[in-house]
């Protein structure tokens, strides 16, 4: 366990990577939605409007989780083994960093979504941090999903840069290639076995609550093939 902690902190040398980029990103992606939202004028951010409820206003921070994952693994793995922690120590500690950046992250949105309904979306009913269905529930439900959903971002981000650390570039792209071909896979099987309508009544019926617990089992999966991976890392 100590040595989790001390993986961990070893990370947290590079303080800007992990707390400032990602606020210093959301905090421009949030400038530039309420610019072009004063300038759109009232058709464009009336309710219902293009600008009005965008569900993919936050995403900038959970691909900067994603990225960090990756980086996490690139840029420190062959120190950490080369100071003697033994792979399953770096991928605990790692993993432990995410689970508390996530935690973090998630009660910061929380509190940002709090303080938009507080002043009627910023003054300008404008739905940032609120995203329909997913986000947009009791605060302890946001911070659950949005606790899983970068923890998963981050976990998948370090298993990327396991594969480029396992099998270099070459492997990795084949790593990219697999995941698109299995993704492929999954929806011609669908086609052929007319799936598809079951498919859409189970997505219509899986409430917000479900979606975070299907999220939080993927990501047990994507931790467990990253242990994996990691215990055949060469550096």
């Amino acid at each position: 366990m100590t040595t989790w902690i001390k993986v961990a902190r070893y990370h947290l040398v590079d303080r800007l990577s992990y707390t400032a980029a990602p606020c210093c990103l959301l905090a421009f992606h949030f400038a530039l939605i309420v610019a072009i939202f004063k300038m759109a004028g009232p058709t464009m951010d009336a309710p219902g409007g293009v600008l009005h409820d965008q569900a993919f206003n936050l995403v900038v921070i959970y691909v900067c989780f994603m990225i960090l994952g990756l980086l996490a693994i690139v840029r420190s793995l062959p120190f950490g083994l080369a100071m003697d922690v033994s792979r399953r120590s770096y991928y605990a500690g790692t993993a432990a960093l995410a689970v508390a950046l996530a935690a973090v992250y998630g009660l910061a949105l929380t509190v940002l979504q709090a303080i938009e309904r507080a002043t009627g979306g910023w003054g300008m009913d404008l739905h940032f941090f609120r995203i329909p269905y997913v986000l947009d529930g009791p605060w302890y439900l946001t911070w659950l999903t949005s606790f899983v959903g970068l923890s998963l971002m981050f976990i998948y981000g370090m298993w990327w840069g396991l594969a480029y650390r396992r099998w270099n570039l070459v492997g990795l792209l084949a790593f990219g290639a697999a995941q698109i071909i299995v993704v492929t896979g999954g929806v011609i099987i669908a086609s052929q076995v007319h799936a598809w309508p079951t498919i859409g009544r189970f997505l219509i019926t899986l409430s917000a609550t479900g979606l975070t617990g299907l999220l939080a089992a993927l990501a047990a999966v994507l931790l467990a093939g990253g242990l994996s991976t990691v215990r055949r890392v060469t550096v």
